[in-house]
């Protein structure tokens, strides 16, 4: 794990401090958002990137596992659309089923949203970390008004999904084991054989009591994930 500071372009390659010396890297998984990469391409005023890595992208010397662009997959409006994305490219349809999402920006769906909105979870398009959603069984009804004029001032940046039954496990607290909601983040990884997922995986555990908030950033926890072979 390192930052910016840590990485330079030298020879026409990235490479990475070490005591040793700089080394060449071949493969970077960033986590720093597009205009922050390369303040040479992207933001002048960036002191997160790296000048000089976009040249180093664009000459093939470095892969970027999550590359430049990619952002577009965050948009939690996209996840509506992937069983005709899956149909679309492959021709197939899609062995998992989505869970139903409805989006604010089209009126028939904007009009259930408003209705229902105290048995639904409602989440900004371009949110993450567990911020700027609402969650309506677990909302009062001053939220509830609340959010309901935010989705009426800006609708397209809202979706909505039914409030889902997330399995729980025990964590250890002062009053001894309680149950806490977890979810299992699968990785999957692309190369020229095809698409293989990892033996393990993020198990995120929500350490606040009813939440069904498990982001890091919102207090959550993570717990050990076990695979068990056949």
């Amino acid at each position: 794990m390192v930052e910016g500071k840590d990485l330079r372009v030298l020879d026409k390659f990235l490479k990475m401090k070490t005591i040793g010396g700089w080394e060449k890297i071949d493969i970077l998984y960033r986590r720093v958002d597009d205009e922050y990469l390369d303040p040479l391409t992207f933001k002048e005023d960036s002191f997160l990137g790296v000048p000089g890595l976009m040249e180093v992208y664009r000459n093939k010397n470095i892969t970027i596992a999550n590359a430049p662009g990619t952002g577009i997959a965050d948009d939690k409006a996209i996840y509506s659309y992937i069983p005709e994305i899956i149909n679309f490219y492959l021709g197939e349809k899609a062995i998992l089923k989505n869970v139903k999402t409805f989006k604010c920006g089209n009126r028939n769906d904007l009009k259930y949203v408003l209705d229902f909105i105290g048995d639904l979870v409602v989440k900004e398009v371009h949110g993450s970390g567990g911020y700027g959603m609402l969650i309506g069984p677990l909302s009062n009804k001053s939220e509830i008004s609340e959010f309901k004029n935010k989705i009426l001032k800006n609708p397209n940046n809202y979706i909505a999904q039914p409030t889902l039954s997330l399995s729980t496990c025990p964590i250890f607290t002062k009053k001894g084991l309680s149950p806490r909601h977890v979810d299992l983040r699968p990785f999957a990884l692309l190369s020229n054989d095809g698409v293989s997922v990892t033996n393990g995986g993020l198990t995120r555990v929500a350490l606040k009591k009813d939440s069904l908030v498990v982001n890091s950033s919102q207090g959550g926890g993570t717990k050990d994930t076990w695979v068990l072979g056949e």
